[in-house]
């Protein structure tokens, strides 16, 4: 698994560190999203998964690529 993210894009609403709290956090200067762990144990996969989805401008990609599993990308 790895995690790509579009600081552009980002609007800083703190989602994605809500879900997995160990893969991002937010920038102190300006709360855009920072990407702590760019691929994920098993352990935070699912998280880090839900982080994505839940992020509101689709501004995190998560590429299953080595899982089999389709990448999961917000719908435009």
């Amino acid at each position: 698994m790895r995690v790509e993210v579009d600081r552009e894009t980002c609007v800083g609403s703190g989602n994605c560190v809500y879900f997995a709290p160990t893969v991002f956090d937010q920038d102190d200067r300006d709360g855009l999203v920072v990407v702590l762990v760019e691929s994920p144990e098993p352990a935070l996969r699912a998280a880090t998964r839900t982080a994505a989805l839940n992020c509101p401008v689709g501004a995190i990609s998560v590429d299953r690529t080595n899982s089999g599993s389709p990448p999961v990308r917000p719908a435009p």
